[in-house]
């Protein structure tokens, strides 16, 4: 009886210890500045997103995020740093899910499992994509985009964050349902083929609203179609690709924020509850808003179930385009 009472003892000293250091892990992080790294070069979405939510957050975890770009090969140079980074909570990831999901079937070999390395701390938002051109480009709407294609085959070229990208495969599915003659070139960052659209070496150049927006106000790009279901309050002047032709047709990239797999769980709820946090600030809600980004705050586990079901959805895809990365 007594060594019962004595084991009893035991287990329950042990499961409080494991509570206190469990509740001080919480407390105690972070301790020192947290790396958020962006998987893109500065001046697309990825540098949106980081530079909207990192001072704000910031603030509430009391510590500086320091952002860190890490643009090329379609994001798995970022994600493959973060997979192997320790888990401690100091190495994060601002990650489209979407991206991460397409990747797991378009990469024949990846330095991590998607899967299984990284944690999900939560979501951010849900960012349309858009189709943008050069002003001089002839064509002003899907379908007259889709004509041109047909008149001048081989010689429309649109750009992108790079391969594997949303905004990527946004257009190759555009090209699938409205057989359209398009050819990729992917950039290490949407920065830069923004940069090269609005020179006129390529007349097209796909990315998401967010980082887009400023240069269709400026009109050195004009929008041929947005990708979301309904027209953005950020840009209503923007038809849908689903009004201009394509019904049903859709392209929107999910944002959220991941860290190791094995991040201690406190550290993944504290990092949760400010973000959530952090999207409900007044100043980041407008500025996210008026953007044409719409913010879906979540729990970590809300956040895991819609990247497995983005890995089923984009699997699809990647494997009707017949695309592969060796």
């Amino acid at each position: 009886m007594r060594l019962a009472r004595l084991g009893t003892a035991w287990l329950s000293g042990a499961l409080l210890l494991a509570v206190c250091a469990s509740h001080a892990v919480a407390q105690a992080w972070p301790a020192k500045p947290i790396r958020m790294v962006v998987p893109f070069a500065p001046g697309g979405t990825g540098e949106f997103m980081s530079r909207t939510l990192a001072p704000r957050l910031g603030e509430f975890l009391g510590q500086q995020l320091i952002i860190d770009f890490r643009g090329g090969a379609g994001t798995t140079l970022a994600a493959g740093l973060v997979a192997a980074a320790p888990a401690d909570g100091y190495t994060v990831l601002i990650q489209t899910l979407s991206t991460q999901a397409i990747n797991h079937s378009l990469y024949a070999k990846l330095s991590y499992d998607t899967r299984k390395d990284f944690t999900t701390a939560g979501l951010i938002g849900v960012v349309p994509l858009v189709l943008g051109a050069h002003p001089s480009l002839r064509a002003r709407t899907p379908k007259e985009l889709v004509a041109l294609s047909h008149a001048y085959p081989g010689s429309l070229n649109f750009g992108t964050a790079g391969i594997g990208t949303t905004s990527h495969f946004a257009v190759e599915l555009f090209k699938l349902v409205a057989k359209a003659d398009l050819t990729h070139i992917p950039y290490k960052g949407a920065g830069p083929a923004m940069i090269d659209t609005m020179a006129g070496f390529i007349p097209l150049v796909s990315d998401a609203i967010t980082s887009m927006k400023p240069h269709l106000d400026s009109g050195k790009l004009r929008g041929i179609a947005i990708g979301s279901a309904q027209r953005s309050e950020g840009a209503p002047q923007l038809p849908t690709f689903a009004e201009s032709g394509y019904p049903g047709f859709e392209a929107s990239t999910w944002w959220g924020i991941l860290l190791p797999a094995r991040a201690p769980a406190p550290i993944v709820a504290r990092l949760n509850t400010e973000l959530n946090r952090t999207l409900e600030d007044g100043a980041v809600r407008t500025r996210m808003l008026t953007h044409g980004a719409t913010i879906k705050s979540g729990t970590p586990e809300q956040a895991m179930d819609l990247l497995l079901s983005e890995i089923e959805k984009w699997a699809k895809v990647v494997k009707a385009t017949g695309a592969r990365v060796d």
